[in-house]
């Protein structure tokens, strides 16, 4: 990088502070901060919901996987998001949204107190906090290492940076301004990613190379299942992320949370899925293009893309490359701290602490913003382990820590909402996570020679089956959670009422 793109990038930097600031105006209370007041309109929901699911990981772990397999890049990661939105559009995407209009809640998890009971929404909220503790931190160290491939700055600094940065526009102006950043990082990834593929398709000798490419990369690169992603693993994700990205990992339903009506929620559903399965096929060529054009250093061909970066865009288009690598963290750290704030704030701190029950419109503002402020800082002292020997790397975090542990955290929350598992409650919810946790540890650390299929399929197989077969053995379902399934599950008498105070 030269003083050019520096300045590209310090202007990136200052349009997202500035956007928080503009933001700032529109927060009056705990509802606006957590799911802009239910105003935010659908295409802007769907576009915050796609840029949420990114990180810079795309560009690092996924651009290693397309360096060393190929189109299975897509085929196992992308393509399976996309279908999972697109069935969360009609399942998960209306519900959640009565939820916060029916119920008038502001966090996901506020409305598994009266669907099971206290220690359940505890169980799910710690482990789902510390959990995404560690998946941001692992974003952090992947934005990290592309600054410093670019910079030469140090991990550590590279973590600082980016955080400080998010911290400042997320906390100032809570899910507006990540919403609003969400789409100016879609504008800027959009141009870089744009800028990237001429690059390489000039590189490559024209258009033609779209498809000429393939006769000149191993044969099995073309392949749609490809090294260890085998036809059990894509099932298994296409499932885990179908949980994941409706709103298993929290940010996701406050997209659909934030939405006017719940059909508007779908429609912003239905637009993230399509963008899931067209926009990653652009910003894969690249990638794939990239063992004819660059040598990989790492065992992992984690610096490929970077590489790639390096060697064909010129300075000033450099820096705007680059933003687009921040705008896809960004916008995943950004959303994921407002949604653990949301859950601590509304659901555990309370619990914790009588007086937190008492807190005026101020206060509640106050304690949003000190606790987004706790989880970016955590998470970013995370990051700085992220390659020690547990954590060991960038990817091994996405995949086998975020997929394995998905199921068992999320199976409660959105399963939960659907008359199909009416019967299934407390019992059936804590066992069944319990046992995926259990299960996640015995395939990954416990056992050896376990495939990652396997290790990725079993914690949420098992979580699913327990869930159901438990709630058919033991049924607990109650008049008042017969009458909160209906809220959930119907548009009629749909005029807002708080959510009953939990026993």
């Amino acid at each position: 990088m030269n003083h050019l793109d520096w300045y590209v990038l310090g202007a990136y930097f200052i349009v997202m502070v500035g956007i928080g600031v503009y933001s700032h105006r529109r927060i009056g209370n705990i509802s606006d901060f957590f799911t802009a007041g239910g105003k935010m309109p659908w295409w802007l929901a769907g576009i915050s919901h796609h840029m949420s699911g990114y990180s810079a990981v795309m560009f690092t772990g996924y651009a290693g996987i397309a360096y060393l397999y190929g189109a299975t890049s897509y085929v196992t990661w992308a393509f399976p998001i996309a279908i999972g939105i697109a069935i969360g559009s009609v399942l998960f995407a209306p519900r959640l949204n009565r939820i916060r209009s029916k119920l008038r809640v502001s966090s996901p998890l506020e409305f598994l107190a009266k669907r099971y009971n206290v220690p359940t929404q505890q169980a799910l909220a710690w482990s789902g906090g510390l959990l995404k503790i560690v998946d941001v931190g692992a974003k952090w160290a992947a934005i990290a290492t592309l600054l410093s491939t670019f910079t030469g700055l140090s991990l550590n600094q590279g973590i600082l940076i980016t955080g400080v940065v998010t911290a400042v526009y997320c906390t100032v102006g809570g899910l507006w301004a990540d919403a609003l950043t969400d789409f100016g990082q879609f504008v800027i990834q959009l141009l870089a990613g744009v800028v990237m593929l001429f690059a390489v398709l000039a590189k490559l000798g024209g258009i033609g190379a779209v498809g000429d490419m393939w006769d000149r990369l191993p044969p099995d690169h073309a392949n749609p299942l490809n090294g260890p992603y085998t036809m059990t693993f894509l099932l298994a994700f296409l499932f885990i992320k179908t949980f994941e990205y409706n709103g298993g990992m929290w940010n996701q339903a406050q997209r659909y949370m934030a939405a006017p009506t719940a059909a508007q929620a779908a429609r912003g559903a239905r637009l993230s899925a399509v963008l899931w399965a067209v926009w990653p096929l652009l910003l894969f060529f690249p990638m794939w293009a990239a063992p004819l054009l660059v040598h990989a250093t790492k065992p992992d061909a984690s610096d490929s893309y970077a590489l790639l970066t390096t060697q064909l865009i010129p300075h000033g288009l450099l820096g705007l490359v680059i933003a687009g690598f921040f705008s896809h963290t960004m916008a995943m750290a950004s959303s994921d701290a407002n949604a653990i704030a949301s859950v601590f704030t509304r659901d555990v701190i309370p619990v914790l602490s009588r007086a937190a029950r008492a807190w005026d419109t101020r206060a509640g503002l106050v304690a949003a913003r000190v606790t987004t402020v706790a989880f970016i800082a955590l998470s970013m002292a995370v990051a700085t382990q992220v390659n020690s020997p547990v954590l060991k790397d960038i990817i091994t975090v996405v995949i086998k820590w975020v997929a394995g542990l998905m199921g068992p955290i999320s199976i409660p929350l959105l399963l939960g909402m659907l008359p199909l598992f009416r019967r299934s409650g407390p019992t059936a919810a804590l066992v069944s996570w319990a046992a995926g946790l259990f299960v996640f540890w015995l395939t990954n650390y416990g056992m050896s020679d376990v495939s990652t299929a396997v290790a990725t399929a079993a914690p949420v197989a098992t979580s699913l089956v327990l869930f159901t077969v438990i709630g058919f053995i033991r049924p607990e379902n109650t008049p008042e959670r017969e009458e909160l399934l209906q809220t959930v599950n119907t548009d009629e008498d749909s005029a807002a009422r708080p959510l009953p105070a939990s026993a």
